[in-house]
């Protein structure tokens, strides 16, 4: 089954209670949280508190994505804080194999995530330790940003990576991801689909939003 797992990026900070706990009532699998420190990526978002609120406020789970350097600094923070999964970057530092070793002591899922050009390699000598390897497919900092195309064959080749050394790792794919190719990158391989925009905008309510990706992905 494919997990919906909608960004808070997206969503109105002024209302994310409500807006969470609509996305839940709506069939969302897991909360998704982009965590950015203006250095790893140009933008600052945030940090161990709003995981502590999401915490309390929803009982899916927290896929919290890291896009900050040195993440082995602050994982088993964040795991504390109520992370279920931790997600690092390959590129934000040169201990990429202790960081997973320390998401996984704390007690959560552990992912790797790669930019849209950094090559695949990076998660030849890890899948096997992996629960989760996140395809991005726009270049990370910015909500609602297009889907790059060629994210299509990075995710083909990622998913025959996965089945040869770790098939019961799971693939998820953020950036740019809606109704209109969410089927597609189902069939190429993901397992898990972070939307952003397409979940939390004023064209439609969230339950409409995450109905579309749903019968998109099933039909």
């Amino acid at each position: 089954m494919t997990l919906l797992a909608p960004s808070i990026l997206s969503a109105d900070f002024a209302r994310l209670d409500d807006q969470v706990s609509a996305a839940e009532a709506a069939g969302a699998d897991w909360i998704h949280v982009d965590v950015m420190d203006g250095r790893f990526v140009p933008n600052i978002t945030m940090g161990f508190v709003v995981v502590e609120a999401l915490r309390t406020v929803t009982r899916l789970p927290l896929d919290v994505h890291l896009m900050i350097a040195e993440p082995e600094r602050y994982v088993e923070r964040f795991v504390a804080a109520g992370a279920d999964g931790v997600t690092i970057h390959a590129e934000a530092t040169p201990h990429v194999h202790r960081a997973l070793q320390l998401i996984r002591l704390a007690g959560a899922r552990a992912g790797l995530a790669v930019n849209p050009a950094t090559p695949l390699d990076w998660f030849e000598d890890v899948l096997d330790e992996l629960d989760l390897a996140l395809l991005m497919s726009v270049n990370p900092g910015f909500g609602g940003q297009k889907f790059i195309p060629r994210s299509l064959e990075r995710l083909e080749r990622l998913a025959s990576l996965r089945e040869r050394i770790n098939p019961e790792a799971r693939i998820e794919v953020d950036g740019g991801v809606g109704p209109a190719n969410a089927a597609e990158l189902v069939r190429r391989g993901a397992d898990v689909l972070v939307a952003g925009s397409a979940v939390f905008n004023d064209r439609a309510s969230i339950a409409q939003n995450l109905r579309a990706l749903r019968d998109a992905v099933q039909n």
